[in-house]
């Protein structure tokens, strides 16, 4: 059977609950479809880069499904039917990755990656700056 990632953006104003059950609702299709689901990931309630429907942010959730392409095509009916569904997408995949999602990862890359920078050696000394009026390098807490 073929492998699908599939990402729904659902409103924001629905509760974390409310976008469960939908989840579980899609869910059910899936595998009354001779489908299963690998994997479901709720990334939050993330800002979105541009208005979709006068929404700003949006419930975002990952579904790795391994189905047939009919049962694929139900979902995606049964999301453009539902109006808290704002977007979808869905991408075939050789298969399915395992463990936490780029999304689930983020933070963790983010707290490892930002750590001590070191001395940057475009911007010059860290310990002065350059005295504008005189021309001279002026020691920080130096009287000029």
């Amino acid at each position: 059977m073929p492998l699908y990632e599939h990402v729904y953006l659902a409103r924001q104003d629905l509760s974390p609950q409310q976008v469960e059950e939908l989840t579980a609702q899609l869910s059910g299709v899936v595998t009354q479809m001779g489908g299963k689901i690998a994997k479901t990931e709720y990334w939050g309630v993330k800002s979105l880069t541009y208005r979709i429907r006068k929404n700003r942010k949006a419930h975002m959730t990952l579904l790795n499904v391994e189905a047939p392409p009919a049962a694929l095509s139900e979902v995606e009916r049964q999301e453009r039917i539902n109006e808290d569904v704002l977007r979808y997408l869905t991408i075939r995949v050789d298969e399915l990755e395992e463990g936490p999602s780029a999304m689930m990862r983020k933070s963790d890359r983010d707290d490892r990656d930002r750590g001590d920078r070191g001395d940057r050696g475009d911007r010059g000394g860290r310990g002065g700056f350059r005295d504008r009026g005189r021309g001279e390098d002026v020691e920080a807490g130096a009287e000029g």
